[in-house]
């Protein structure tokens, strides 16, 4: 089965650390761009980083908002991609997705209709 399955949601405090995983299977990630977003309740769903393909040098970027806490990476070995989450924020509270993209270039130009694998979402809540 061809598919993507992100986990490593859950409850943190404050100025608290979660590492979210992007596991996929039936496809080889490493030839994908990989974004996670994130939606918060009532608000749209956003971009919050991504890493381009092997093939693309692997660039990565980030939102404003998460820049110099979040970071993005992969394992090859095992066919999956992590986003690193520190000092974390309420305001970072949402369900978060991985989605990946069979696409050469910048990750960061990539739409969400160009992903064809999504997860199935993970929560993460910040809160004291």
């Amino acid at each position: 089965q061809l598919q993507v399955v992100d986990s490593g949601g859950g409850l943190v405090q404050p100025g608290g650390s979660l590492r979210l995983s992007c596991e996929a299977s039936g496809i080889t990630l490493n030839y994908y761009a990989v974004t996670w977003f994130r939606q918060a309740p009532g608000k749209e769903r956003e971009g919050v980083s991504c890493i381009g393909s092997s093939d693309s040098d692997a660039s990565t970027n980030y939102t404003d908002s998460v820049k110099g806490r979040f970071t993005i990476s992969r394992d090859n070995a095992k066919n999956t991609v992590y986003l690193q989450m520190n000092s974390l924020k309420p305001e970072d509270t949402a369900i978060y997705y991985c989605a990946a993209a069979f696409r050469l270039g910048l990750c960061g130009e990539l739409e969400p209709r160009d992903h064809e694998y999504w997860g199935q979402g993970t929560q993460v809540t910040v809160s004291s």
